[in-house]
């Protein structure tokens, strides 16, 4: 069990997952403020340098105009231009206006600001003889200035004229509007967390379905539980049909195995049992024990080949059953003839079409057609007729052993492809281990088809491999 520490150091997906997109949300705030901030910055130092170049230059229309009280120009008079000019402008509540004449403060618009009056800035001012455009502290308070010196007549004193604009307070605002910004940052970021885990768990939920579901299959039970089947396409949808399938296979094989077990425990018990019946009872006669040696030796043999059957049975699910490749359909009828003419005294007619190739495994095709033309002798009498023959239509193939014998019995033909289910009377019915049909069975739904019966009473028996026409391109 993972202690509390171990769920530290390795979070769930659920926790990374929240990680991941608090990181994202919280980054791409950070920077969304960090960026609103240098806008805003920007916005001040913009808003301030037009504001200075703007009061410096309606000074200096002014002065190039005329005197509003005489109509005349000011003919270089800066003391006259500096009073109209102070008249009738109005500084803004972050502005001052300070005038110098002769090298001695003139006037000042703020008469909050003693510390200017102290301050070495003041006496410069009065010396310049071009524009100044810089910063100056008084206190805590930081101002941005445009000092302008206006040259006037010849009788006329020298003057400067100085514009601040508070800086410190524009950035107070800025401030104050990024410390909201932050705030509301916080409670996106305080939102994000919350449906980040809400959305997470609910993405997740699916696989906290397979989980429990895999957690509840326990061997070979459970193995019918199903997942809805999600829709859309998406990573979770896949796994989940992944999931559902990798079921279908377990069950399938589970099956396989069950089916084993069981065939073989039943159908093996009888001539184990015989086995050791004889060999508990055999005496020393030597006519008893060479007669006993042979019951078992058979028995032996047929067990060998019950086994050999049902390790047919257990591998036709398996992918490598099959190892497909070109058949010429009428060789392998004329072999499949040639071998069954052996099993028994019959008339064997092949009939199969000419040159057509197709894409199929000719060993296990050759198994089934063996295994129906023994099903077919066996059910015969001695003389009796069998058909083997193929024909192509349309996109399926069919390849079939016909017989004239007595035919399979209606109660039989249901039943007649199950494991170790046996048909007609007799020694027909005893003779075989019944897993013969069920191995042709196999073989066609390995090639994607399947095997079917035709039969009447007293008429014969065709079974017909019914299966997918691949022919081998030219």
């Amino acid at each position: 069990m993972p202690t509390p520490l171990t769920r530290l150091a390795h979070p769930g997906v659920r926790a990374r997952v929240l990680v991941a997109v608090v990181a994202t949300v919280a980054l791409a705030l950070v920077g969304s403020v960090v960026v609103l901030e240098r806008v805003l910055v920007a916005n001040v130092d913009r808003r301030v340098d037009e504001g200075l170049q703007q009061e410096v230059a309606e000074l200096q229309q002014l002065a190039d105009g005329v005197d509003p009280a005489t109509s005349r120009p000011f003919d270089g008079n800066t003391r006259r231009v500096l009073d109209v000019f102070l008249s009738r402008n109005v500084p803004s509540g972050r502005e001052t206006f300070v005038t110098i004449v002769d090298g001695r403060l003139y006037d000042i618009s703020r008469r909050s600001l003693p510390a200017l009056e102290q301050d070495p800035a003041l006496a410069r001012w009065g010396t310049l003889t071009a524009p100044e455009r810089d910063s100056l502290d008084l206190g805590d308070t930081r101002f941005e200035y445009l000092a302008v010196p206006l040259v006037g007549a010849a009788d006329s004193p020298t003057a400067t004229f100085v514009v601040l604009y508070d800086y410190t307070a524009e950035r107070r605002e800025v401030a104050a509007a990024i410390r909201r910004a932050e705030l509301v940052a916080a409670g996106f970021l305080l939102l994000a967390c919350v449906f980040g885990w809400l959305a997470a768990g609910r993405a997740l939920h699916p696989l906290r379905a397979l989980t429990t579901a895999a957690q509840e299959v326990s061997g070979d039970r459970d193995l019918d539980r199903r997942l809805p089947d999600p829709p859309g396409s998406d990573e979770v949808a896949t796994l989940t049909r992944t999931f559902n399938g990798m079921l279908d296979r377990l069950e399938a094989a589970f099956e396989v195995q069950r089916d084993f077990v069981a065939d073989a425990g039943h159908e093996l018990r009888t001539p184990i049992t015989i086995v050791r019946g004889h060999l508990e009872l055999m005496g020393d006669d030597p006519a008893e024990r060479t007669a006993t040696v042979a019951l078992v030796t058979e028995e032996l043999e047929r067990m060998s080949r019950m086994v050999d059957d049902l390790l047919v049975l257990a591998r036709s699910d398996r992918p490598d059953f099959l190892l497909p490749g070109p058949v010429d359909l009428e060789a392998l009828l004329r072999q499949v003839g040639s071998k069954a003419a052996v099993l028994g005294e019959r008339t064997w007619r092949v009939q199969g079409p000419t040159g057509l190739l197709v894409q199929a495994d000719e060993q296990r095709l050759t198994q089934a057609l063996m295994q129906l033309a023994a099903n077919a002798v066996a059910h015969t009498r001695d003389g009796g007729v069998v058909d083997l023959g193929a024909a192509a239509a349309g996109d399926r193939l069919q390849l079939w052993v016909l017989d004239d014998g007595p035919g399979v019995p209606v109660a039989d033909r249901d039943r007649i492809f199950e494991r170790f289910a046996r048909a007609g009377t007799g020694a027909a019915r005893a003779g075989g281990s019944g897993l013969g049909l069920s191995i042709v069975a196999a073989i066609a739904r390995a090639h994607g088809g399947r095997v079917e019966l035709l039969s009447t009473d007293g008429a014969g028996a065709a079974f017909v491999l019914d299966l997918p026409y691949r022919p081998v391109p030219a």
